[in-house]
């Protein structure tokens, strides 16, 4: 959300942490302006930046709707400005009652502003401090509206109240705010997940300071015919002031809430009509209504603006007469974006605009405003001030330090770990460029699975689509998808295996790579191989024989003998045998091919297997980033922990073709990537050589004589 214009421009930035389950969300934000940053495209009616791109994607597709947005645009002022449209004065939407001021329905300053228009201007700006802290609560129900929103707090006040509305028990949950917030907040902005705004919230904000008497909340009227109780025959909704009123936005004076005892009022207010109504039809809505109709007022009207609701058969086109008066835009149906209204197109636009922008883009500090007190950000920032920026590997030693966006659990994710202790779960990392092999996998692991996609905003909805239409995608549910969003120039690899890693709920994980597809059955044969090898109880790391194929298409072996016969004819090779045979080659595949029992192998220079171990086990060092090191480095950590490698006799893994990375191809043809790979290695068995002493001597002499 943004609001721009020409002079002084007004930001908001967002203080996200990150953690999604069904719950509520909780934002920080901070209006103040910014001297030093030209405006970014965040609509298609914004112009593009000369000098900041929100992203390739991005670009082209405003660029494609710009042309047909201003054709829309033309067509809704043009049938917007007939007689047969333009309201009278005290007759506009939600303003077609009057209420005397004290009662909290509005004042004379609202309705004068509203039938004057809703057109901002550089010389209207909100009565909002420039670095005033800005609450927005979002209470979010699902996976799916996770995606929407990016700080959440479980919250399970209203489980005793029952409620018909598609949300469940979480669209009650905005009734226990003032208990569910920390007490020092005074007041807050609270929204649905389906809200799209089309202006700074800080306008909104500011509407705070025209409350007056006892009114405590600030609510939009309800745009269709619900309250009335005429859409059917024997139609009964709950009591309503009149239309009653919409909770999609909803600003709250939790002080005085809290003072007018809040929490009992509406319990009582709620135990009463469920007497008679016996469940809610509008979750939360069919409350507020109830305790306004008893209590008008606590209510002060927002113009209908601030809550253009686009569920059909509603009034909304009567909140705007151009489209510079939309403020916010509500996609209450449960047909959300496919919504009847003859203006949807271009709300649907503007809506898709925001949804692949690139969210980096709004993460920067706001000029001259103080900010709380950050131990992590302080220390990241000293360590951050103590790199050389005339380093030749500056690049690559900040890329430690980065912090990423992340979205855990994008996708809806439901496992329970097996009660005998012996589950496992692959990790994986991967790209836009490798989706397609996550059908595959799918298919050859019926485990869980947790994986950290590294996407930009734009591709992680292409990431949305394409898993909506996997048959097989959407056929599990124990498979976690953690988006961390890119920022940098390197393939944070080490950092994405981190945070699948950090997301597995079993006991023990099997640490692959995307491009491979383990063998038919591997999932039991690894619960059974963790009992059998007692990994409860010894530290060990089981290596499942990774092998490769250059075909693309290939019959994939069902058994170790017709794995074993493909090598023999040449159809499989063992992995990396042509390019680098020390990452593997103390796996011992003379020995695996006629072993019977599980046997041990010793720690090599550059030995870089694939492992199952527990879920315990150290992280991946983040300072090697793109290609080269990453795995060997691991590898090495867990030799230096007195940690056993094992290999298993009737396990493999098979590398699939595909094309060259980005980042090998840095490797192969820059040679000062090669030079800061060289550096960072070095560096990285210096401080093993400090941590683990004397025996650490060996992984610097080794790679001496490698």
């Amino acid at each position: 959300m943004l609001g721009m214009c020409r002079g002084r421009r007004k930001f908001l930035a967002a203080s996200l942490a990150l953690l999604f389950v069904p719950a509520l969300t909780w934002l920080y934000l901070s209006a103040g302006n910014y001297q030093e940053v030209k405006p970014l495209p965040l609509s298609p009616m914004a112009p593009e930046s000369p000098t900041v791109s929100a992203g390739v994607a991005l670009e082209m597709r405003v660029r494609e709707m710009e042309e047909e947005n201003r054709a829309l645009r033309r067509q809704l002022n043009q049938s917007l400005r007939g007689p047969a449209h333009r309201p009278s004065h005290g007759q506009h939407g939600n303003q077609s009652r009057t209420y005397s001021t004290e009662e909290g329905t509005g004042d004379s300053e609202g309705l004068r502003s509203w039938t004057q228009g809703n057109n901002s201007d550089c010389s209207q700006h909100p009565a909002v401090d420039k670095c005033e802290t800005i609450h927005v609560a979002i209470v979010c129900a699902g996976y799916n509206a996770s995606r929407d929103v990016v700080t959440l707090v479980k919250s399970s006040e209203v489980s005793w109240i029952p409620n018909k509305h598609y949300s469940g028990i979480y669209g009650l949950m905005k009734l226990v705010l003032t208990k569910t917030l920390p007490p020092a907040l005074e007041r807050v902005i609270v929204l649905d997940t389906d809200i799209t705004f089309a202006t700074d919230i800080a306008e909104l904000w500011a509407v705070f300071h025209k409350f007056k008497g006892q009114q405590v909340l600030g609510l939009v009227e309800n745009q269709s015919d619900w309250y009335l109780g005429n859409l059917w025959k024997n139609h009964r909704p709950w009591p309503a002031l009149g239309r009653g009123f919409n909770t999609g936005v909803i600003l709250l004076l939790l002080d005085r809430l809290r003072k007018l005892k809040w929490e009992q009022m509406w319990r009582l207010t709620a135990e009463r009509e469920l007497m008679s109504m016996l469940s809610t039809s509008l979750a939360d809505q069919d409350i507020f209504n109830a305790v306004i109709k008893q209590n008008p007022f606590l209510v002060y009207q927002l113009p209908c603006f601030w809550n253009v609701q686009l569920s059909d058969h509603t009034r909304s086109e009567k909140c705007y007469k151009d489209v510079s008066d939309l403020k916010v835009i509500h996609w209450n149906s449960p047909k959300k974006l496919r919504v009847k209204n003859k203006h949807v197109e271009f709300f649907r636009n503007l809506y898709l605009t925001f949804l692949e922008y690139d969210g980096n883009l709004l993460r920067r500090e706001l000029f001259g405003c103080p900010s709380e007190v950050d131990l992590n950000s302080e220390n990241l920032q000293k360590k951050l001030s103590e790199l050389d920026e005339d380093d030749p590997c500056y690049e690559f030693r900040r890329e430690r330090f980065t912090v990423h966006r992340t979205h855990l659990y994008f996708l809806h994710y439901e496992y329970e770990p097996s009660a005998d202790n012996t589950d496992v779960t692959l990790v994986a990392q991967l790209s836009m460029d490798r989706l397609q092999m996550l059908e595959a996998i799918c298919k050859h692991w019926e485990g869980p699975i947790s994986l950290a996609l590294y996407l930009s905003d734009a591709e992680a909805q292409q990431f949305l689509r394409y898993a909506q239409g996997s048959e097989v995608l959407m056929g599990r549910r124990n498979v976690g998808y953690h988006i961390v969003y890119k920022e940098g120039q390197f393939y944070p690899v080490n950092l994405l295996r981190n945070v699948a890693m950090k997301h597995v709920n079993t006991p023990y994980m099997f640490l692959s790579d995307i491009d491979f597809l383990p063998m038919y059955g591997l999932y039991e044969y690894l619960r059974k191989s963790v009992v059998q090898l007692d990994m409860a109880n010894t530290k060990k790391a089981l290596i499942v024989p990774a092998f490769e194929t250059l075909r693309y298409r290939l019959s994939f072996p069902k058994s170790k003998a017709e794995l074993l016969s493909q090598l023999d004819m040449g159809t499989l090779f063992t992995f990396r045998y042509h390019v680098w045979t020390k990452g593997h080659a103390p796996t011992n595949f003379a020995k695996w091919r006629t072993a019977t029992t599980p046997y041990k192998v010793e720690w090599e220079a550059d030995f870089e297997p694939y492992v199952v171990v527990r879920r315990d086990c150290p992280e991946y060092d983040r300072r090697f980033v793109g290609f080269g090191w990453n795995k060997v480095a691991h590898i090495m950590e867990l030799d230096a922990q007195e940690y056993e490698f094992v290999v298993l006799p009737n396990a493999y893994m098979i590398h699939m073709p595909h094309a060259p990375s980005f980042d090998i191809t840095k490797f192969r043809s820059n040679k000062q990537y090669r030079i800061c790979l060289k550096t960072l290695k070095e560096e990285f068995q210096q401080n093993m050589s400090r941590r683990y002493g004397f025996a650490a001597l060996k992984y610097m002499t080794a790679e001496n004589n490698s």
